[in-house]
């Protein structure tokens, strides 16, 4: 990306570098586009989906009839709330334990199950996950690859494990903030498409790195096609079904699921209600700035003006104040962490820095760029 070419999206601020992102005539990006089209979608007729592909699932002896991956956050709280009170399902909720928890995550975590839903923790092989983060870091600029692979493959594993055929994420994060456009009209989609996008065609490049054996890796591997084959697994994301408000699941999740919120800010950016569970979420989108030019900050805007909560210009604003944070709050945890001294670690942060778009001025990377 030549920095002469750089821009963002004339409604939102959705950088011109975001994979996947594409842009209208008039300079809205897809996921303005989609916010727009979600107008005059038949949000009745999706209903009606929903409630088909429930019943298709449902049961009445008593076993669970779906899965709920969480954190205990707002949007996973959000989806399996609604499961049970709304739509009278059984949802089972997992959740795969990040590698450097938050208390408030626990905490937050801890009073969604009594609020009263039937919930496993999944704690893979700890050194496992270490090399897989690492590996994925050091390869990928990806700094919790090993977990992001394991929400995917031990809650499937944990689904077929209990008979369940119906697996419920919360946002589908391409449609909804800017990305493929795949998804936007087939609810259903399976675990190549997990592989190619959200694991960003990297899991077998990884697992193969790692170094680890097929045991330390039980969590971290799909089952196989023909295993897959013997069932009849849907994975799903609740917001094609329901106009996806993340502050409004907040609201929700605070009310019945006992959320609480960080009392500042959180690192890099100016809200203080999402992504409260793993200290590695700031490593990982201070990265996706070096790579993209646009932070946790940024992405949290964005979202902010397409729900008619901000314009143009406070985001602006806010993104030039928050966006780029480095995270040295966690700078011990994460050299403890992966074992490396300060050097190994930054030599991994230059290796990802975008050179089009930072200069690297007193040790740190800098921007060339002023969002606009």
């Amino acid at each position: 990306m030549n920095i002469e070419n750089l821009h963002w999206c004339s409604n939102c601020l959705t950088m011109s570098t975001r994979p996947r992102i594409t842009f209208d005539e008039r300079g809205w990006c897809n996921a303005c586009v989609w916010t727009e089209k979600k107008k005059t979608i038949n949000w009745e007729a999706r209903q009606l989906e929903l409630q088909n592909l429930l019943d298709t699932h449902r049961r009445n002896d008593g076993h669970f009839d779906c899965v709920v991956p969480l954190s205990g956050g707002k949007d996973g709280s959000y989806v399996a709330y609604n499961l049970k009170h709304k739509y009278g399902m059984n949802p089972l909720c997992v959740t795969v334990t990040p590698a450097l928890p938050l208390p408030l995550g626990d905490q937050n975590l801890r009073a969604f199950v009594e609020s009263g839903y039937n919930h496993v923790s999944i704690n893979p092989d700890h050194e496992a996950m270490r090399v897989l983060n690492k590996t994925g870091f050091i390869e990928m600029g990806f700094p919790y690859y090993g977990w992001l692979i394991a929400i995917h493959t031990a809650v499937i594993r944990m689904a077929t494990a209990f008979g369940i055929d119906l697996i419920f994420y919360g946002e589908d994060g391409e449609v909804e903030y800017g990305g493929s456009t795949e998804t936007s009209k087939n609810p259903i989609y399976d675990v190549h498409y997990q592989k190619k996008v959200y694991l960003e065609g990297g899991y077998e490049k990884v697992l193969a790195a790692s170094g680890l054996t097929a045991g330390e890796l039980n969590f971290f591997r799909y089952p196989s096609d023909e295993e897959l084959n013997q069932h009849a697994l849907q994975l799903t994301h609740w917001s094609y079904f329901e106009n996806w408000d993340p502050y409004r699941n907040y609201l929700v999740a605070k009310e019945h699921c006992g959320l609480k919120e960080a009392e500042d800010s959180n690192a890099g950016t100016f809200t203080n209600f999402s992504q409260n569970d793993q200290a590695i979420y700031a490593l990982h989108t201070y990265l996706m700035y070096l790579k993209f030019g646009f932070g946790r900050a940024n992405q949290d805007a964005c979202i902010e003006v397409r729900r008619g909560a901000m314009d143009r210009q406070q985001a602006v604003n806010l993104v030039r104040l928050y966006d780029g944070h480095y995270p040295e709050e966690f700078m011990q945890q994460y050299l403890n962490y992966y074992r490396m001294n300060q050097d190994e670690f930054d030599a991994v942060l230059d290796r990802y820095a975008n050179r089009d778009l930072f200069e690297k001025v007193n040790g740190r990377w800098k921007p060339m760029f002023a969002v606009a």
